[in-house]
């Protein structure tokens, strides 16, 4: 039996994925629950990010947990604030389940933010922390990492959009072609 989760995450067509989201201007209660909610469904999905955009909200923060031992984080308002070198990642997205592509990214990055109790945070990232910050970063822009795509990865991952979402609609697969000819 499926895990009941607060949100569901939407998937790539939804025109909320592509709208850049607004500051966070109140950190109370509320939003506080907001973050923890987002967590379950993280989980759930599974994942190891989620971005405010991805259940709905157009605000600009994320939660986030890479299993390392650093626990659950959120940033709000995130900015990177420099970068530097270049790394290809094998990148998967919960609002494009199932696929996963090479995509090119900085490999450093200085970021600055709040945290959830309101305080600036400035620090550095590289590696898997910094392709999380900036895929979920993305999220908060409008961007799904379609658009970093080159032509003939995002050619395949369109196609494979269009047969999960046709799968999902129930609409059957089309029938192969076969020629037919006469034999005289």
């Amino acid at each position: 039996m499926p895990v009941s989760t607060p949100y569901q995450v939407l998937v790539v067509g939804n025109p909320v994925l592509n709208t850049r989201s607004d500051d966070v201007t109140d950190v109370d209660g509320k939003f506080v629950k907001l973050c923890e909610d987002m967590f379950t469904t993280m989980y759930a999905a599974p994942g190891i990010g989620l971005a405010a955009p991805q259940i709905g909200v157009q605000k600009r923060f994320f939660v986030y947990d890479l299993g390392a031992g650093d626990g659950q984080q959120v940033l709000i308002n995130p900015e990177i604030t420099g970068s530097g070198g270049e790394m290809e990642y094998f990148e998967g997205c919960l609002s494009i389940p199932g696929l996963h592509f090479d995509i090119v990214r900085p490999e450093r990055i200085g970021v600055k933010g709040r945290d959830l109790e309101g305080n600036e945070v400035e620090f550095e990232a590289d590696d898997l922390l910094a392709r999380l910050i900036q895929h979920e970063l993305d999220h908060l822009d409008g961007i799904l990492m379609l658009e970093r795509m080159d032509d003939d990865q995002r050619k395949q991952a369109l196609k494979k959009i269009r047969e999960l979402q046709m799968k999902a609609a129930g609409v059957p697969e089309p029938e192969p072609k076969r020629s037919f000819f006469r034999l005289r």
